[in-house]
């Protein structure tokens, strides 16, 4: 089973990379798969890539879910 967890992007970076976090973890990852992403937009992240934006809405939604499937801490929030 594979698993794409909803990020917030922090940072653009050179060579379509950005920073993302979740749950106060940072990362570094590819985004050279999505056009015109911004500061301050939700992906969707499968192991080291982003796949497709979200919206904020739909990130809290996941990250819920997530949350009471305990797969996240509880003070997880975007």
């Amino acid at each position: 089973m594979c698993l794409a967890i909803p990020v917030k992007i922090v940072e653009l970076l050179e060579d379509g990379m950005a920073r993302v976090t979740i749950e106060g973890i940072s990362k570094v990852v590819s985004i050279a798969l999505v056009d015109n992403l911004e500061v301050g937009d939700y992906v969707v992240l499968h192991v080291g890539y982003a796949l497709s934006r979200i919206s904020p809405e739909e990130a809290e939604r996941t990250l819920a879910l997530l949350r009471e499937a305990g797969a996240l801490g509880a003070e997880a929030a975007p």
